[in-house]
């Protein structure tokens, strides 16, 4: 889905991880506005690969377990920037917030995405 939408990731931090998506006909509803299915991929997406890199793959992966997602104002060409953050790190959840900002850095949307952490079996 990344490559079909054409999502770019674009910068890491000790505490963040970012994405970029291009506000275009592989993203926009009818009406030309940014599609809230494409605003929910992104952040997802950002949330995940985020909540990835804090584990170690050998032992554990994450998986969605919830996303919600508020939709504050439109966008309608350029692209849009995801910023994932996290508010709680457990053992076996997950909790990041998402902010989708436009080129302007105008907040288009704020998602809360709810993460599993799934132990891998042991490989013998």
């Amino acid at each position: 889905m990344h490559a079909h939408l054409g999502l770019e990731f674009t910068g890491v931090g000790d505490d963040w991880l970012s994405a970029r998506l291009a506000v275009d006909a592989r993203t926009t509803q009818p009406h030309g506005l940014l599609h809230g299915g494409a605003s929910v991929v992104l952040a997802e997406s950002v949330g995940s690969v985020a909540g990835s890199l804090t584990l170690d793959p050998a032992i554990s992966r994450v998986v969605g377990l919830e996303i919600n997602a508020n939709h504050v104002r439109p966008a309608t060409s350029g692209h849009v920037h995801a910023v994932a953050r996290p508010e709680a790190m457990g053992k076996r959840t997950q909790v990041w917030t998402i902010r989708i900002s436009d080129d302007e850095d105008r907040l288009v949307c704020i998602s809360r995405l709810t993460l599993a952490v799934i132990a891998l079996p042991p490989t013998v």
